[in-house]
């Protein structure tokens, strides 16, 4: 058998091979009809549209990407071809959350302020959505939610409409699908008449797909003080982002809200495990990548600037986000390297917390997801 794999999904070096006769390492976006035609597994990332362009006339019969988003599939193209299709749901949602937070607690030093009482609208409330809401009010913050497929399922009693969200919210953040028609699209969400909406100057953060946001739109928000402070980690056409709203957002990534270490490795090892079991190859154990990276896993808490500053001292600390905000302004030509080489981020739990004598801070931190070693 033969399975052609993306060749910037981690820790996969001879893995395969145990198992595929044939394993061939690709660029995500150079997947072409002539490499993929007698394959019978694709392991992707969401740069490799797997539509009938690529897969009419190829054995292929089943796709895994190491991702929770799966738009770039054509789910109905499989579904007549008897194509199977599995994406990794849930893999990297705290990577996201980190990335969340440390944004919030560097908008909250850039001269935001304080958190505490601030209400967050979280549009879209899945894997990554719900966990956002979760953590949340251990920063202080009040929590809104909007996911119209979920209110309809569930009953709206958790859930508000888009418009008394925007009304009312400090900050927004956005972690839908990217749905291009129908009642739940989700394409150019916020546009013209989702800023307007806005009932004060908030806080925006898109980590979900840079179509969500309407470009033009975005920057006569910011422009008209509709926003007060954005955060782009995604972008219209990406990697060709547009230079001038680049210049407008407070904080600008290039795509990697998820690429935490634990994120990586659990959408390989998702994807990974999927297939074999296709195949009936499975691993016993199931299979996951092994000898991680290691960082310095000690964060010391400072209560000199009081326990909210403490706090996001330890959320940057774990992530500074200005970091990757700097390379990528220095360099966004260079969109798709500095995803391709992202170096090791650890996500929140890795982390222990010393030097913590309150009980409350240490609920706090611990609901943030850090460790903690309480001295009370």
């Amino acid at each position: 058998m033969k399975i052609v794999v993306d060749d910037r999904i981690p820790y996969l070096e001879g893995v395969l091979e145990q198992y595929f006769g044939e394993v061939v390492y690709a660029t995500g976006t150079h997947f072409i009809p002539e490499l993929v035609k007698d394959a019978d597994a694709l392991l992707v990332r969401t740069r490799t549209n797997c539509d009938a362009k690529l897969l009419d006339g190829s054995k292929v019969k089943i796709i895994a990407t190491a991702t929770i988003g799966h738009d770039h599939i054509d789910k109905e193209y499989c579904q007549r071809r008897g194509i199977c299709w599995v994406n990794a749901p849930g893999c990297n949602a705290y990577g996201v959350v980190q990335y969340a937070l440390s944004a919030l607690a560097h908008i909250s030093n850039m001269g935001y302020g304080s958190l505490d009482g601030k209400t967050l609208g979280v549009i879209g409330v899945g894997e990554v959505g719900r966990r956002i809401a979760a953590v949340a009010p251990y920063l202080g913050l009040k929590v809104l939610l909007n996911d119209p497929p979920r209110a309809r399922a569930e009953g709206s009693s958790s859930f508000v409409d888009l418009d008394t969200l925007l009304q009312q919210s400090d900050i927004v953040t956005l972690h839908v699908p990217l749905i291009r028609d129908g009642i739940d699209k989700t394409f150019h969400l916020a546009d013209e008449r989702f800023f307007a909406k806005f009932g004060k100057p908030t806080v925006l953060i898109n980590a979900s797909r840079g179509e969500v946001v309407e470009g033009g739109a975005l920057k006569h928000a910011i422009a008209n003080q509709k926003v007060s402070y954005s955060v782009l980690d995604v972008w219209e056409n990406e990697p060709d982002v547009d230079l001038d709203l680049l210049r407008m957002v407070s904080i600008a990534t290039p795509h990697i809200a998820g690429y935490s270490l634990e994120g990586k490795s659990n959408g390989t090892s998702m994807a990974v495990n999927s297939i074999l079991r296709f195949f009936g190859l499975e691993a016993n154990p199931t299979w996951a990548p092994q000898n991680l990276p290691m960082l310095d896993p000690t964060i010391v808490f400072s209560a000199g600037n009081g326990t909210e500053q403490g706090i996001r001292d330890c959320i940057l600390n774990s992530y500074n986000i200005v970091i990757d905000d700097a390379a990528f302004r220095a360099r966004p030509d260079l969109f798709e390297y500095l995803r391709g080489n992202y170096g090791v981020r650890r996500e929140l739990s890795f982390f222990e917390v010393s030097n913590v004598n309150d009980e409350q801070l240490a609920a706090r931190l611990k609901g943030l997801t850090f460790k903690v070693n309480y001295n009370g």
